[in-house]
């Protein structure tokens, strides 16, 4: 199994900067995608950011600009590069991998435990 570490939020003033980090670790053949959600009280889970394997990225529309997301394959880890942040990017941010077991077998997917992003106004 894998186990997926989420790591830099905190709070920051709105304007500033924030770079999220998830580190993979386990058992496991290969991750194919990996992806930042947010959600934040009384609303719904959304994806923020996605990555394939090979490096393309797609963006939901209210963070494209500001966001950037990477990867290092060798390290397993995906990061989030959040820029000009605003009041309502505050949530709790969750990594999600796609993940190739050791054994044949489908891929799954692995969530991490989630790290608070705070804005302050």
């Amino acid at each position: 199994q894998v186990q997926l570490a989420e790591s830099g939020g905190g709070l920051v003033e709105a304007g500033g900067s924030l770079r999220l980090s998830c580190a993979a670790s386990g058992r496991f053949s290969s991750i194919n995608v990996m992806a930042w959600y947010r959600q934040a009280p009384g609303k719904q889970r959304e994806l923020v950011a996605v990555i394939t394997s090979g490096g393309s990225t797609n963006y939901a529309d209210s963070v494209k600009g500001r966001f950037t997301i990477s990867r290092d394959n060798a390290k397993n880890t995906v990061y989030l590069q959040m820029n000009s942040l605003k009041p309502e990017d505050a949530a709790e941010y969750l990594c999600k991998a796609s993940v190739w077991p050791i054994i044949n077998g489908p891929p799954y997917d692995a969530w991490g435990q989630g790290t608070q992003v705070t804005v302050s106004s």
